[in-house]
């Protein structure tokens, strides 16, 4: 029987010499791999209280809207800069070569809502901490942290210190 990481393809030498490049594109390709990943997403979610998903831009989508709804919650959106039609309110971090900035909708996270933030991959803990700050400011609490992947070398879970975070696959190089 496969296991999840199976379905992960990884490629050497990718963007740059001495990376292993870990294709999730191949998990959401496969109905097994993609079935595998939200099934085993729910699970890590089961015993946890929560009112809402939240996903990140753009395989935070993929993954997280398809636990909302095994899960009767609903699913709220952090998106790139720009990209959200009603009042927002950003929150900007770095990235290994530059800044970025994400927005939530005001009205997206209620005060008191516990929140699920789940996404494909950590890798130095930017998107997701600028997350929990858009969701913090909103009066939600983030309980639960659910990744499919973990890039363990890169050490992102220092950057969620105090959170509850679990990865399906976890990595141990960069």
């Amino acid at each position: 029987m496969k296991e999840l990481k199976d379905y992960v393809t990884t490629i050497p030498d990718f963007p740059k010499e001495g990376i292993l490049f870990r294709d999730i594109t191949t998990v959401i390709e496969d109905p097994d791999g993609f079935r595998m990943a939200v099934d085993g997403l729910v699970d890590m979610l089961k015993d946890v209280d929560f009112d809402i998903v939240v996903g990140s831009e753009s395989r935070g989508f993929v993954f997280g809207a398809p636990v909302a709804y095994k899960m009767g919650k609903g699913f709220a959106l952090v998106r790139k800069k720009g990209k959200l039609p009603r009042e927002t309110i950003s929150e900007s971090y770095e990235l290994e070569y530059g800044n970025a900035t994400l927005e939530i909708h005001t009205d997206s996270i209620k005060k008191g809502q516990r929140v699920a933030i789940v996404d494909d991959l950590i890798a130095t803990g930017g998107t997701t901490g600028a997350a929990i700050k858009l969701i913090e400011r909103l009066g939600g609490k983030v309980v639960k942290i659910c990744f499919v992947m973990e890039l363990a070398g890169l050490e992102g879970r220092k950057a969620l210190e105090g959170y509850d975070v679990g990865s399906l696959i976890v990595y141990e190089g960069k």
